[in-house]
């Protein structure tokens, strides 16, 4: 779905409470209802619905019917429930990060044009783990980290997935060179904020990130 006018959409998300309920909407994995994205917000369900339609409205979000899973349908029509637009929208959110890309080929190209992708790991590898020791210094956790960078980290058991590609346009004309320099990006964000438990995993799957970080070391 394509939103015809970009602004649409950014202006949808200015509301901090329609942030809050995209946001969810985006990382639950499943469609949402109303009464689920107000008890995970703090909204009365009224609130949250009212929120939640703007974002439709907005094209963010679509709306269908459909009984939560495991639970029989009764009478009448089943719950309003909300999901995720899709990659159509013109706006880019969370924020994309190209530039780093760019600026790891560039100085790699500076650098050792004969073998320009050799260096452009180790420059991945280097401007992660000096971000990394950066943040480090201020006190930020991995958590914090990946989402200020744009990797929306969802923690699970025994690893934290990435839902978000910063680099998507770029990884999915060029996969296994953006994906690569992302894995070592992600090696030395984990080395610079001394996360020792952690160790990027290149694990590709459709609507995610190319790497995840499960627990344990390489």
């Amino acid at each position: 779905m394509t939103v015809d006018d970009p602004w649409t959409g950014v202006s949808a998300l200015v509301d901090p409470s329609r942030r809050a309920l995209y946001d969810y909407v985006r990382r639950a994995g499943h469609p949402v209802s109303r009464e689920e994205a107000g008890d995970a917000t703090g909204m009365s369900r009224g609130l949250a619905a009212f929120h939640l339609d703007k974002l439709v409205g907005a094209s963010l979000l679509r709306a269908t019917y459909q009984s939560p899973p495991g639970q029989l349908r009764g009478r009448g029509r089943s719950p309003k429930v909300y999901e995720p637009a899709g990659e159509g929208i013109a706006v880019t959110i969370p924020e994309r990060r190209y530039q780093l890309i760019a600026e790891i080929l560039a100085a790699a190209v500076d650098d050792d044009p004969a073998h320009a992708g050799r260096a452009a790991g180790q420059h991945a590898h280097e401007r992660g783990r000096a971000l990394g020791t950066a943040l480090a210094a201020d006190g930020t956790d991995l958590t914090t980290a990946l989402t200020h960078l744009g990797f929306e980290p969802h923690p699970t058991a025994d690893r934290i997935l990435l839902h978000n590609c910063p680099f998507h346009a770029l990884a999915a004309r060029h996969t296994a060179l953006v994906c690569g320099l992302n894995h070592a990006f992600l090696t030395g964000l984990l080395h610079g904020l001394g996360a020792t438990d952690r160790r990027a995993l290149l694990a590709p799957r459709p609507g995610r990130c190319c790497v995840e970080l499960p627990s344990g070391r390489p």
